[in-house]
């Protein structure tokens, strides 16, 4: 085998190189996914399924959440921009699950049951937690990173999809602009 001149390695190396540092800029100076977006859901569409054990033994079915709004929110316990966004989880959850017009539902990502369950009892939120195999459910609603939360119609229907820490007023927001549109 013959060595490659070293002229002729900086010119291939130099377009390599070039490349590479744009992908990086490109991912580094990305939108940090404040937003609204879609990945394998389809706002207007109907919700993925979601069932699964939660972490109080219980049993949960997004089905059977017709009739309510419902926040599916992926979170982690290690994410820090979920643990800054848990607080308004629990406050548009405490304002609107009494009344039966809204209900949160957590769904770990690749994070332990114990976690968990240790978060919630740290930092409050009554609600379905489902954690464990939860892989396919992220899948399904095209969850790549979190948090990541989809606000699911009283129908079934996909409202949107929030990429990123999320507030209880972009929720009732987003509810609210919904409901206008039905009306």
């Amino acid at each position: 085998m013959t060595a490659v001149p070293p002229r002729r390695a900086v010119w291939i190396v130099t377009p390599v190189a070039v490349v590479m540092l744009l992908l990086l800029l490109l991912f580094a100076t990305r939108d940090s996914g404040t937003g609204s977006g879609s990945a394998a859901i389809n706002k207007g569409g109907l919700a993925p399924a979601i069932i699964g054990p939660t972490i109080d033994g219980g049993e949960f079915d997004l089905d059977d959440q017709r009739g309510r709004f419902v926040v599916v929110n992926f979170f982690s316990t290690t994410c820090v921009p979920c643990i800054r966004e848990h607080p308004e989880l629990v406050s548009f959850h405490e304002a609107h699950a009494p009344t039966g017009f809204a209900e949160v539902v957590s769904v770990a990502f690749d994070d332990s049951a114990a976690n968990v369950a240790a978060f919630f009892d740290s930092n409050g939120g009554d609600w379905p937690v489902l954690a464990g195999d939860t892989g396919s459910t992220a899948v399904a609603y095209g969850v790549p990173l979190v948090p990541e939360s989809v606000i699911v119609a009283d129908n079934g229907e996909v409202i949107d999809k929030l990429i990123g820490g999320v507030t209880r007023s972009q929720i009732e927001n987003a509810i609210a602009a919904y409901q206008e549109s039905r009306a």
